[in-house]
């Protein structure tokens, strides 16, 4: 049987020091399965993350997130990769989080080290795969990826 799991303080901790001491500036904590058709996660961030514009296809790939600690910018595309939509999501703050819809390409920054966020999408987990990368963006490891990190970053200056 499975336990009821809880999202306290000590999670947040171990998510914060998790995501210093990885290269990639991130940690997840799943509360699902893989196998689940609703996939839920705390995700600790730091500002040495990137996570490049990208979008989600599938009719139901529809993904929430919350901020759960700490404060975060994001940042909603055109096709074009023209900005749509900017907002800071901040724990405690006038905006919490966001709903995107299917297609919609959006990119995070997190502006406070030990950020944490909840986010609620639908299962199978599966890569970000061809069509969804923004083709005006670097991709992870990709050379540009500081530089365009710090442009999306000056966005909430």
């Amino acid at each position: 049987m499975a336990v009821p799991s809880f999202l306290d303080q000590a999670l947040f901790t171990e998510l914060a020091e998790k995501a210093a001491a990885n290269p990639r500036g991130r940690q997840h904590h799943n509360f699902h399965q893989m196998d689940e058709p609703c996939h839920r996660m705390a995700i600790g961030l730091q500002p040495s993350t990137y996570i490049p514009p990208h979008r989600h296809l599938g009719g139901d790939k529809a993904e929430t997130l919350l901020v759960l600690k700490g404060r975060l910018g994001v940042l909603v595309f055109d096709e074009a990769g023209q900005v749509v939509a900017k907002r800071v999501l901040e724990c405690g703050g006038d905006t919490l989080g966001i709903d995107l819809p299917t297609g919609v390409y959006h990119g995070l920054v997190a502006l406070e080290a030990d950020s944490v966020i909840f986010e609620c999408k639908a299962g199978p987990y599966r890569p970000v795969g061809e069509g969804e990368h923004a083709h005006w963006a670097p991709r992870e490891g990709e050379p540009g990826v500081a530089e365009y990190q710090a442009w999306m970053r000056e966005q909430f200056d």
